[in-house]
């Protein structure tokens, strides 16, 4: 719940459009990062894993980098085209993972899709930085594209699994 909360007060830091309100917002994105890591390690240390965190853990991810990338695009640090492609592919698989919701599958997250979310998380913070420190600009636009590319390739994955897991009735957990 935390990461929610620290949505809009991360845009409120990026969007005052000054050097110390970028920074401010590089340390918000960054506490709201830490606490979603914190928050899976403590939850499987603990076996904690619920239903309920499976479903609102990627929803505050959704909003967090959302709110990250449409402040990038307003600042001018990261194409629109390129962030409409990872924010659909979001939205495509929030979907997915909704009807499969109310049909009582759960659908947990894919190492592809943590793996595009560190992606999009290294390309966020480069990009942000780079509105301080410019030198990080080109490495942040390369990483953005890794997160295109890591986009498409783990949206086309969820909605494989899904499908072939839906048609055999496998490999999703069914909820109880």
């Amino acid at each position: 719940m935390l990461r929610i909360f620290l949505v809009p007060v991360l845009v409120a830091a990026l969007l005052t459009r000054s050097e110390t309100g970028v920074l401010m917002g590089v340390v918000v994105f960054g506490l709201a990062v830490l606490t979603d890591y914190l928050d899976g390690y403590f939850a499987r240390r603990r076996n904690q894993v619920t239903k309920l965190g499976i479903l609102l853990d990627p929803i505050a991810d959704k909003l967090l980098t959302t709110a990250a990338f449409l402040s990038l695009v307003e600042l001018g640090a990261a194409p629109a085209w390129m962030v409409m492609i990872i924010l659909g592919r979001e939205f495509a698989v929030t979907g997915l993972r909704n009807i499969a919701a109310g049909k009582g599958i759960i659908i947990p997250a894919s190492n592809l899709g943590k793996g595009k979310m560190v992606i999009q998380v290294v390309a966020v913070f480069l990009l942000l930085l780079s509105r301080s420190f410019p030198i990080l600009e080109t490495p942040g636009i390369w990483v953005l594209w890794l997160a295109v590319v890591a986009a498409l390739v783990s949206g086309f994955d969820y909605f494989q699994r899904f499908w072939r897991d839906w048609n055999r009735g496998s490999g999703v957990s069914r909820a109880a």
